[in-house]
């Protein structure tokens, strides 16, 4: 997210409050747009996901990631050697990379800004169905896309970016080498019980995006379970550019997988022209189908593209 370019003017007037036009670079711009309703604090993640740790946006003091203040990680070590766990778990990741390419599903995205009272005061919001051709092609079907009021905040490519492939992290034996991934102990989520991981990238890259954070590992099957981070990577010098903290929980389903279901995150953006902005926003998965089959996960919601 960046600052919108009208506050940096307006800045030079007034202290307090300015305007900016919203720029979304999808396609949500090409359906019928309709009055945005403003909405209360976002939901708790359905149940059946491992629940969301306290992470207050007042305790965001700097973009640097922080972690779970509420976490009781112990040092107690795995039960088979640490590298033999990682090799493992990577490797389950990327059966299900492959695994989730098969599905379809339903993506609800809500990104709020937050006013000093509290309370939402500009919102966007976009609703889309992930599917395939007949000939097997996956692609995305906006179904509601209201217009967006949001009135500090821009969305650039690069957090269109995050969304789809940083925010699902998938860490598979590929992407190994681009990390430092560091055991950190036991944890107990929900019921189940994980290993937890530290994980940064080693390098960055021009035109690559990172996850940096924490992961839980869930210590049977050796599936990520929970992340906690935020997306990393280059940015051009005159870029005035902050990205939030945030958390991704998944849902087991077919008694093997588990799959993301919900993204989450309260955070304030610090902008390096002094700016703070309180965001709220989420993101959910539901309605998961194999393609071909009708395995659901979560709860599914119908909605006429004709009247978003």
């Amino acid at each position: 997210m960046r600052e919108t370019l009208s506050r940096l003017a307006e800045k030079e007037r007034k202290k307090m409050g300015f305007r900016a036009l919203f720029m979304v670079a999808c396609a949500a711009l090409a359906l019928p747009v309709a009055a945005q309703q403003r909405q209360g604090p976002l939901q708790p993640p359905p149940p059946g996901t491992v629940a969301p740790s306290a992470a207050p946006a007042e305790a965001a003091k700097t973009n640097a990631p922080r972690q779970e203040a509420s976490s009781h990680v112990t040092n107690e070590p795995t039960a088979v050697p640490v590298q033999q766990v990682i090799q493992k778990f990577t490797e389950n990741e990327e059966e299900f990379r492959k695994e989730r390419d098969n599905f379809t599903y339903t993506q609800i995205f809500v990104f709020q800004e937050i006013d000093e009272d509290g309370r939402p005061d500009g919102e966007y919001r976009l609703t889309s169905d992930i599917l395939f051709t007949p000939a097997g092609k996956r692609y995305e079907k906006v179904l509601v896309a209201p217009a967006p009021t949001l009135q500090r905040i821009t969305m650039s490519q690069q957090d269109f970016d995050d969304i789809e492939k940083v925010w699902p992290l998938v860490l598979t034996p590929g992407d190994l080498p681009k990390y430092e991934v560091k055991y950190v102990g036991r944890d107990q989520v929900d019921e189940v019980n994980t290993y937890v991981f530290d994980i940064a990238p080693l390098k960055l890259e021009k035109g690559q995006r990172y996850f940096q954070g924490r992961i839980w590992v869930e210590d049977k099957d050796l599936q990520i379970v929970k992340t906690r981070g935020k997306a990393t990577g280059l940015l051009k010098k005159k870029e005035d550019q902050a990205f939030p903290m945030f958390e991704t929980f998944r849902e087991n389903i077919e008694g093997h997988y588990w799959f993301p279901t919900y993204t989450r995150a309260d955070d304030v953006l610090h902008f390096k022209s002094g700016q703070d902005v309180h965001i709220r926003l989420s993101v959910r998965y539901q309605n998961y189908k194999r393609f071909g089959s009708t395995i659901k996960i979560g709860k599914p919601t119908q909605t006429d593209p004709e009247k978003p």
